[in-house]
């Protein structure tokens, strides 16, 4: 195998000349033909031109390479933890060697780009993808997305970016518009996919089923060129989601590369109609054909042959991002790591802890090497003198049985300590649909609640893909969060719970405590083909912060077997220039007894802010392992981005002058680290004043503001008693009028169009002055 540091990655010019060349040979039929896929996996080949056809599958956490053709049984794959799991472990390294081990087994199978990742915002805990996606925000998701695709095309393999753009429910997903406003699409459902196109090179991006704002996906020019091409600089190409297409001649126009699967000559024809009609320019047509064959070449000169993966490696590599996934919630009284001199006789229930549920449904499923359970990793751990009892606890989907749990309550009883594995089986959360409620099934509830009634020292593991509640919160000791922890989820379980792992895992969304608490309650998933995004910015714990709703556990918490310590921040300088990069550093100390890693997060809030924005937000974070007493020095760079907004009146990301708070911790809930900086703008980007202008926007501009008293003057003429043109000298009849002008009145005038102060002063405020302001201003900009 070539070294990943050889591999070229780029989609060079050299591609990208030679595709065009090859384009200039080809009939209309074949460029056509090339738009298509060949059947549900692969593009079509030519071979009169020697362009061979690639191959890409599903596998965001594992191969999914179909053996017959269509959606059957798949090859044999390590299934590594989902992405909900894996978000959690905040270790982009980690990210990265997982990427690593999917190429190769992708390289292995011959297969060319593997259907990865999904980035899309977790707006709702019901989403049915949940487990697929990372993250409820945008940065974390864009960093770890980074990292997995940098992994992944560091050995010759390609990725597909996905679901682009605002793919967040699953039912009528086909025909649901996600109705959201510009500076919501740019600050919370663009930046994941924006920092992955710009840092990693994705070689593909794959357009989702939705409509945005009413425009297919498939063919929003807006999404698909303008934003992805032109402002990004993606170079790679757009293939649909499999059945995305809905006008393939607009798609094609708007820049969709792809149509997978393949339609046969149905589209194909379209397409040689709209070329012939002039409706499609050749031009256009060719640089369409030549961007994807540009991709094509790349992935076939990167082609290995007899490699052989490492499928005992990729399972111990499987078995240590489910333990670093792993997230531990409650630790009453110290009850994990388990001691089995004091607890040597252990009740396991549910029959998760022999069969887990350990990925999600859909096109992710993956047809595992092998699989782990925890009961029997627990075992063999545990040693001959620790004594374990089994009980099922629960029925088939979670159905609550009488006796199965009268028969667990008994184990529990008469043991040391009791460990219940529950969760949500597949029916739950799948692609296709979205879940129902937040709560696990009644039988692993009530099973929780009967038990720790006879068993005080009750441990929870959960096995789920996104957010659940947890009614029985306060009658157990330990909750572990163990997700869809992939194949080895067994052994990593029985790590951590015995200490031989010690968690390090950290919420990537926030667990509510009830629904009704979430910021798309009522209206997730929308029924009526119009999803309204009505809460704009405030998802996550953006969401539960505006609010000040408590959830159940915050985004960015995690406990460990050891703690920690914060000291001694420094922000450098007190005042910064916008165009300056901050350095923050910030001191982490191991106070425990046990060597542990923290992730030591960095947020964001700006004191007086000019728009509505966030009490804070994620800018920054590092995972670090630290021995007992060891202490290190984090450090953080942070550029303009990282205190901007994104200002939809001038479309461009804009910093205001003001003082903003660093804010450092392990938890979006505790951060006990506080800095502040002030920034310096040289230059505020201000959308142009025109006769639709506030005054109140005239008096905030620096061009405008010396025109702003003339415009309240006309309006206070018309609350004079005896208003005439003398009054303009200011005079006492004037300045009664002033006193009159109280705070609802000055509102009045503040939100009043520029255009209107012709009418409401009856003339004496004339066209021509306010054509003329509105010149000497402009005229001033250009300077």
């Amino acid at each position: 195998m070539t070294s990943s540091q050889t591999v070229p990655t780029q989609l060079t010019t050299d591609f990208l000349t030679k595709a065009r060349s090859l384009v200039a040979q080809m009939t209309l039929e074949e460029k056509a033909t090339l738009l298509s896929g060949d059947g549900w996996w692969k593009t079509h080949s030519i071979p009169r031109l020697g362009i061979p056809s690639i191959m890409m599958t599903d596998g965001p956490h594992g191969l999914r390479k179909i053996a017959g053709g269509g959606i059957s049984t798949s090859v044999p794959a390590t299934c590594f933890p989902t992405a909900s799991a894996l978000a959690s472990s905040w270790n982009t390294d980690l990210l990265s060697s997982v990427g690593v081990a999917l190429a190769r087994e992708a390289q292995s199978n011959d297969v060319q780009i593997i259907l990865g990742p999904g980035v899309n915002m977790k707006r709702s805990p019901l989403g049915g993808r949940n487990f697929e996606y990372f993250s409820e925000d945008p940065f974390l998701t864009g960093k770890l997305a980074t990292a997995y695709i940098k992994g992944v095309q560091s050995e010759g393999i390609g990725t597909s970016l996905k679901h682009f753009a605002a793919n967040n429910q699953e039912f009528e997903r086909m025909v649901t518009s996600s109705n959201l406003n510009d500076r919501t699409l740019h600050e919370v459902y663009f930046p994941a996919f924006e920092f992955a196109v710009i840092d990693a090179e994705p070689w593909s991006v794959m357009c989702a089923y939705n409509r945005v704002n009413g425009i297919q996906a498939s063919e929003h020019k807006f999404l698909l060129k303008e934003v992805l091409r032109d402002q990004w600089g993606f170079k790679g190409f757009v293939v649909s989601d499999w059945g995305a297409v809905n006008d393939r001649v607009q798609g094609l126009k708007a820049g969709l590369h792809l149509e997978m699967p393949g339609s046969g000559d149905y589209n194909r024809r379209k397409i040689i109609a709209a070329v012939e009609s002039k409706s499609i320019e050749v031009a256009q047509l060719d640089q369409i054909v030549s961007e994807l064959l540009a991709v094509i070449l790349l992935a076939s000169d990167l082609r290995r042959t007899g490699v052989s993966a490492d499928f005992r490696g990729h399972d111990r590599l499987a078995r240590s991002a489910a333990a670093e996934s792993i997230v531990l919630l409650k630790n009453a009284g110290g009850i994990l790591p388990l001691n089995f001199t004091r607890a040597s006789k252990i009740a396991v229930i549910g029959s998760f802890a022999k069969f887990p549920r350990y990925q999600g449904a859909g096109s992710s499923q993956v047809n595992p090497t092998k699989v782990s359970s925890p009961y029997e990793e627990l075992v063999k751990l545990a040693g001959e003198n620790v004594q374990f009892t089994y009980s099922d606890g629960y029925g088939a989907e979670g159905i609550y049985d009488h006796q199965l749990a009268d028969e667990a309550s008994q184990n529990a009883r008469d043991a040391d300590a009791a460990i219940i594995f529950a969760g949500l089986p597949d029916s739950y959360e799948s692609e296709g649909f979205d879940r129902a409620s937040l709560e696990m099934p009644e039988g692993h509830n009530r099973l929780i609640e009967k038990v720790s009634e006879f068993q005080p020292n009750t441990i929870v593991v959960l096995m789920n893909g996104s957010a659940i509640t947890m009614p029985w919160e306060s009658d157990v000791k330990a909750i572990v969060e163990a997700w869809l922890g992939g194949q080895a989820i067994g052994g990593a379980i029985a790590d951590v719970l015995t200490g031989q792992v010690n968690p390090s895992g950290k919420l990537s969304e926030t667990f509510p405590l009830r629904l009704e608490d979430t910021p798309t309650y009522p209206d997730f998933p929308a029924t009526n083909k119009e999803a309204v995004y009505g809460e704009g910015l405030f998802i996550g714990y953006r969401y539960f912060d505006i609010k000040r709703i408590a959830p159940q556990f915050p985004f960015g918490f995690g406990l460990s077997f050891t703690t920690f310590s914060y000291a001694d921040i420094q922000v450098g300088s007190r005042i910064v220039p916008e165009t300056e990069t901050v350095i923050i550093e910030a001191k982490v100390k191991n106070t425990g007894r046990v060597a542990g890693k923290e992730v030591v997060q960095l947020y964001i809030h700006e004191q007086s802010p000019h728009v509505v924005r966030p009490e804070k937000e994620l800018k920054a974070f590092t995972k670090i392992a630290l021995d007992p007493d060891e202490e290190k020095t984090v450090q953080f760079s942070l550029d303009r981005r990282a205190f901007a907004f994104y200002d939809a009146t001038v479309h461009d990301w804009v910093v205001r002058p003001g003082k903003f708070d660093i804010l450092i911790g392990g938890s979006s809930d505790n951060l006990p680290l506080k800095g502040t900086i002030e920034m310096e703008v040289a230059k505020i980007n201000r959308p142009k004043l025109t006769r639709n202008s506030l005054l109140k926007e005239f008096r905030d501009h620096p061009n405008g503001k010396k025109f702003y008293s003339e415009f309240v003057d006309a309006f206070a003429l018309l609350e004079s008693s005896s208003a005439t043109e003398s009054h303009f000298e200011r005079g006492p009849e004037w300045e009664a009028a002033r006193k009159k002008s109280d705070m609802a009145t000055m509102a009045f005038l503040n939100d009043m169009p520029a255009n209107k102060v012709t009418a409401f002063s009856e003339g004496r405020f004339t066209e021509e002055r306010l054509e003329e302001i509105l010149y000497i201003v402009g005229s001033a900009e250009k300077d």
